[in-house]
């Protein structure tokens, strides 16, 4: 992604000790971990209703009320068929499955890629954690 003209922000000293101390524990330059805490804050004001949870290499959008990520919304839309039909089966309102809709429709390889991850068949996790037994249905 094309980077913007450089311009420079002066941070308080507490909040400048925060970012350093956060750099440090994710092992990311403090220039790295600002634009990605500025990304999460601009999502999060356009889609209110949105936040992050997960670690920092593996940050994920949650519908705030849910224990939801977007991308189960979303595949559950997919499922249904319909918003209206995922409302009337499951304890989501219209407003969090649109809000749902709205965010993935914006970021939709995101969405993408966690429900590639997600739906992986079990012998690729097998290579990937060959130590992990399957526990049997039932």
């Amino acid at each position: 992604m094309a980077k913007a003209e450089p311009f420079s922000v002066r941070l308080t000293a507490a909040t400048d000790k925060a970012v350093e101390a956060e750099a440090r524990r994710v092992k990311r330059s403090k220039s790295q971990l600002v634009e990605s805490l500025t990304e999460e804050a601009m999502r999060t004001r356009r889609f209110p209703g949105i936040a992050f949870r997960g670690e920092d290499a593996g940050r994920r959008p949650w519908l705030i009320g849910t224990g939801l990520d977007v991308w189960e919304v979303w595949q559950m839309l997919d499922e249904y068929g319909s918003p209206g039909e995922l409302v009337e089966h499951t304890q989501l309102t219209e407003r969090q499955v649109m809000l749902a809709t709205a965010y993935a429709a914006e970021y939709p390889d995101e969405i993408r890629e966690a429900i590639a991850e997600n739906t992986r068949p079990v012998e690729e996790w097998r290579q990937l954690y060959p130590f992990v037994q399957q526990q049997a249905a039932g």
